[in-house]
């Protein structure tokens, strides 16, 4: 399935029914009053979060929305039936905004959540309604009111509380496929990964997090080179950021200087998102022996200055993958966000696109 992570719609809500004008007739009621009985409410649009669904591409085949009017009402003071509302399932992630005004109308952040985004016309009255001591035969009803219409922008960005970012082949998706049940295409060239890839890690005790692979990031990807600038946004809800570096990158670069790139990359996008927490993650030390390995890193190491923690593993052959992602695990134990604190209910499988 294609990832699609923004969509514009529009909906319209339902027109509220008329009220009626009717007289009472029955035989030996010659004198019969109004009788005439309100319209239904309008059926309302609304959005609901279904931690089921993982991209929006429902919604470029599907783009208008419109919930059904209420009847008009009837005779012997009946009252015509609401009109049915419009329910949209969205998924967990979505951001809803004006399309005209960009006002955020909500964020859909937690299995279930709900918003109203055009509201059911208002019922008519019917006659019954204006009856007074001094106006025993009104003819005075109202019609029901318009329902509400607008276009809305919808932008999802995934509730994953553990992102990979790193250059294009320094084994994002590797990762995230020894760790998780996820299958992302994996090859020995770059930009395999076209688009987010989620896994859900499964530890021990019933424990597990949520971890998404997006596009490598190349420089200058914060100005819109390469593929990683479409999906930088979903890293913005993560807690922790998982730093991939090649320590034997295929064109010989220097990995000190990919690690600074991804940095100015990261900085020049969000700042917010160059200060979250992030971790160095060497890969590939099945390249070399563990001596050779640990020369290798100190090496870049030392080149560098506030690294925070950082980790040695093999994608590849599972290489200390397990221990990272304990770590990964108690990190987020302590610092999970409220919304985060319940992953959805699936079962041992991850989502995939």
């Amino acid at each position: 399935m294609k990832f699609v992570d923004e969509a514009v719609i529009k909906v319209q809500a339902g027109k509220g029914g008329d009220g009626s004008g009717s007289f009472r007739r029955e035989k030996y009621v010659p004198e019969g009053g109004p009788d005439g009985g309100d319209g239904g409410k309008g059926g309302s649009v609304y959005l609901v979060a279904d931690a089921g669904l993982n991209t929006l591409i429902d919604f470029r085949y599907q783009t208008q929305f419109v919930a059904k009017s209420g009847e008009a009402g009837a005779k012997r003071q009946c009252t015509g039936s609401n009109g049915e509302d419009c329910v949209i399932a969205v998924p967990v992630g979505t951001i809803i905004r004006d399309l005209h005004t960009q006002e955020i109308l909500g964020d859909l952040v937690t299995d279930g959540m709900r918003l109203l985004v055009a509201k059911g016309g208002r019922r008519g009255l019917g006659n019954i309604n204006f009856k007074s001591s001094t106006n025993r035969a009104p003819r005075q009803t109202t019609p029901g009111g318009m329902g509400e219409s607008r276009e809305i922008h919808l932008e999802l960005k995934l509730l994953a509380e553990v992102g990979l970012l790193g250059l294009p082949n320094a084994g994002k998706s590797t990762l995230i496929q020894a760790v998780s049940k996820a299958r992302p295409k994996v090859a020995d060239y770059p930009f395999t990964t076209l688009y987010p890839n989620l896994g859900i890690v499964s530890l021990t005790g019933q424990r597990r997090f949520v971890m998404a692979d997006i596009p490598g990031l190349v420089p200058g990807a914060a100005m819109g080179k390469g593929l990683g600038v479409q999906f930088l946004k979903h890293l913005s809800r993560t807690t922790l950021l998982l730093h991939l570096v090649d320590i034997l990158p295929l064109d010989e670069s220097d990995p000190v200087e990919n690690i600074r790139a991804i940095e100015h990359e990261l900085g020049a996008f969000s700042e917010e998102l160059l200060q979250k927490p992030r971790w160095l993650v060497f890969n590939k030390i099945d390249c070399f022996t563990p001596e050779q390995a640990k020369e290798r890193i100190d090496a870049i190491v030392s080149r560098l200055s506030d690294i925070g923690p950082f980790y040695a593993v093999s994608a590849l052959a599972k290489t200390q993958t397990d221990a990272l992602c304990e770590e990964v695990m108690q990190f987020l134990q302590k610092h999970r966000k409220p919304f985060q604190d319940t992953i959805p209910e699936m079962e041992e499988e991850d989502i995939e696109d």
